[in-house]
């Protein structure tokens, strides 16, 4: 008899749309089977008739535990997962990213791999290099032993974590070597500092001025130049937080010309409008890129509904409140990053049926089950997620897609006391949530499953676009108690 049956639902991924019973038997999808068939026997059964059940989400970009500069994120892996879970994701991303000039790459990466066996979801890893010097190559072939296959450069943070173009330029030709992905953060730099240095020149340094200290021509130049190095040395490429419709078409069109080369966003940008920092709540929103123009949101949410966005992730940065308006008359000493691992399908989701009409639409749903968990889950190369099929993880959202609730920001579990998007009417809210076979959610109660989250090994870019023929789609997960040591020198 199988563990769990989900029952009478419309099943949505990618490829398809269709009415059927889903099995689930030791953490995997067993089988799909006609509604018009009888309901299995099982341990479980979850009626999901007149529901829509996708796949669990994939968030390629969270911040979790993060160390930059005097601050700490005020989140741990068990605080993160949970509210992953409570959002529909059943997979996470986080980041390796040296917390100062002593640690190496492959130190913040087995520093956060240790973190993560408080985790009670699916937690996969990206590396980060802030400079070059001989012992780096050693450490990202260490690196992608381990199963962490892409590298995140900042192209700004003078001083902190942003990388020098020879800096990049090596690691993009490592990342070929390995068969890895680079993952960008694109701001030109120099344009911001000048920026912000006229801004502060006139007194202009509080939170509301934001969004004119980096402007969307500093991002876009970025881009512009990492898809030159891109092409130069053949790497693939992963933009991370585009905000504006100039830098999704940038790389749209670098695809178009054989390059690899994908576009995220985040939900706030589909949303949210520089007018955010005049409200009476400016620090809610400071993050970067910031928001942008009324008019630039809508271009991006064309581009979004068009399918020229790859994925939609939170880039979950879980300060408080009080962190951010210590220095909210400076914003160069102010933490930027917002919460919103918890909301991400949420806001996704209203966002694309804005634009594209009926929620309940199944081309709709399809579109919207490739961003949350399909494309993120192949651009990142974890095999078994971001499907409903067999011998695939069995990770599932049940929800109903015509259901509209208001964001309460006391009510969500992220460890922060705020929400961007406190007060918004939104659709997408998971009622039935399984991770790995395992029911965490069901209609507003959650069950805590304990520190079961696996650290997964990641595949090289290209082996997983080359095996997606194969029907090769077991995950590879790494135990917690599998030692991590390196002999890899220092920076």
């Amino acid at each position: 008899m199988p563990d769990l049956v989900v029952a009478h639902g419309l099943a949505v991924d990618s490829t398809a749309a269709a009415p059927a019973h889903i099995v689930i038997d030791d953490g995997r999808i067993t089988a799909l089977i006609d509604v018009r068939e009888p309901v299995p026997e099982a341990e479980q059964v979850i009626d999901a008739a007149g529901r829509v059940v996708i796949p669990g989400g994939v968030d390629g970009h969270c911040h979790v535990a993060q160390i930059t500069g005097p601050y700490r994120t005020l989140d741990d892996y068990a605080i993160t997962s949970v509210a992953a879970l409570w959002g529909g994701t059943t997979t996470i991303i986080d980041f390796g990213i040296p917390s100062d000039a002593t640690q190496t790459p492959l130190e913040a990466a087995e520093n956060k791999i240790s973190l993560a066996r408080d985790a009670r979801c699916d937690v996969a890893l990206h590396g980060s290099v802030i400079s070059w010097d001989p012992t780096v190559p050693e450490q990202l072939t260490r690196l992608a032993e381990l199963g962490v296959r892409s590298v995140k450069l900042y192209m700004t943070n003078r001083g902190t974590t942003m990388a020098d173009n020879d800096t990049v330029l090596r690691v993009m030709r490592e990342m070929v070597r390995l068969d890895g992905l680079t993952y960008v953060h694109a701001e030109h730099d120099a344009m911001i500092v000048d920026c912000t240095e006229h801004h502060a020149a006139a007194g202009n340094m509080g939170i509301r001025h934001l969004h004119h200290t980096r402007p969307e021509l500093a991002e876009e130049t970025s881009v512009r130049e990492v898809l030159g190095m891109a092409e130069y040395t053949g790497a693939p490429v992963y933009f991370v937080h585009q905000s504006t419709p100039g830098a999704v078409d940038l790389v749209r069109a670098a695809r178009d010309r054989g390059l690899s080369a994908h576009s995220e966003t985040c939900p706030h940008y589909l949303v949210l409008d520089d007018g955010v920092y005049a409200s009476a709540f400016p620090e809610w929103f400071a993050c970067c890129p910031p928001m942008r123009s009324a008019r630039t949101v809508a271009a991006l949410c064309e581009r979004y509904a068009q399918g020229h966005i790859d994925t939609v992730a939170s880039d979950h940065s879980c300060y408080d409140l009080t962190q951010k308006r210590v220095h909210d008359t400076d914003i160069r000493q102010m933490p930027h990053g917002l919460p919103g691992v918890e909301t991400r399908m949420q806001v996704a989701f209203t966002a694309l049926t804005e634009a594209l009409g009926d929620p309940c639409d199944p081309e709709v749903l399809r579109r919207f089950a490739e961003i949350f968990a399909a494309a993120p889950a192949r651009i990142n190369a974890i095999p078994g997620k971001g499907a409903l099929a067999p011998g695939y993880d069995a990770d599932l959202v049940v929800f109903d897609p015509a259901e509209l609730r208001r964001v309460c920001a006391t009510d969500l579990h992220q460890g922060t006391d705020f929400s961007p998007f406190d007060g918004r009417m939104l659709r997408g809210w998971p009622q039935v949530v399984v991770s790995s076979g395992r029911i965490v959610l069901r209609d507003g109660e959650f069950h805590d499953p304990g520190p079961v989250g696996r650290f997964l090994r990641r595949r090289g870019y290209r082996q997983m676009n080359a095996s997606a023929t194969t029907g090769t789609l077991t995950t590879t997960p790494m135990p917690f108690s599998t030692s991590t040591a390196s002999n890899a020198g220092g920076r």
